[in-house]
């Protein structure tokens, strides 16, 4: 489940209320389920528990093994049972965009790496989200388009992380903080730590000349990139 658009899928398939109730169900349960018992225990056909069942394994909020339960094997033993359980993977989605499990992991890494060394929290944060932004920019590989600009295509970058670019002739404005809510109590720590990690992506896109700076204007992202 990679990109936005999957995650609202996933989502939007749980507004069925028959779906919702039968994904509900088999979360509840301590071991993988059948179709069949699916489908008995909550009074519904087993063809529709079939459908749905499938349905969210299709989109990854069920994870499908196959068993044979009378614990027979060899020939004569017949076909493996069909079995669903809840999958391990989150389904998040929030509109605008929010990683806070991204700067959860970040502001982590910076105090393991402080207490491990004499380095300070700020430094190791700005170290870690460098390299976080570094990691992101590989991702540009796949938004290339040979009919756009490289500052076009560090927009398309940006965009896919949820930062709302906005490009004006050289500069990039970002409409949208993955972090806001983060940046209310704790401004300086966020916006440093983003700074750093918009930094990283432009080091690892190779823009000659292009710069990631703090520039804090009321409803939008702290940063500003300039080309």
């Amino acid at each position: 489940m990679d990109t936005e658009d999957d995650r609202i899928s996933a989502i939007a398939a749980l507004n069925e209320p028959l779906r919702r109730r039968i994904y509900r169900f088999v979360a509840m349960q301590e071991v993988s389920v059948s179709r069949h018992y699916t489908a008995t225990t909550l009074g519904v056909a087993r063809s529709v528990a079939a459908f749905h069942l499938d349905k969210l394994a299709n989109l990854g909020l069920l994870e499908v093994e196959y068993r044979h339960l009378s614990g027979r094997r060899g020939p004569g033993a017949g076909r493996p049972t069909k079995l669903y359980r809840r999958a391990d993977n989150e389904v998040t989605l929030s509109v605008p965009q929010r990683h806070y499990d991204a700067a959860a992991n970040l502001l982590a890494q910076a105090i393991e790496h402080a207490v491990d060394t004499s380095v300070s929290v700020i430094d190791a944060l700005n170290v870690a989200s460098l390299e976080y932004g570094k990691f992101m920019a590989a991702g540009i590989h796949g938004l290339e388009d040979h009919h756009s600009s490289p500052i076009e295509q560090l927009g398309n970058l940006l965009a896919n992380y949820g930062y709302e670019p906005r490009i004006v002739r050289k500069t990039i404005t970002l409409a949208n903080c993955p972090f806001r809510t983060l940046t209310v109590e704790h401004r300086d720590l966020i916006c440093g730590m983003n700074r750093a990690l918009i930094a990283g992506v432009v080091e690892a896109v190779g823009l000659a000349g292009t710069s990631a700076r703090l520039d804090p204007t009321p409803g939008r992202c702290c940063v500003k990139i300039t080309v």
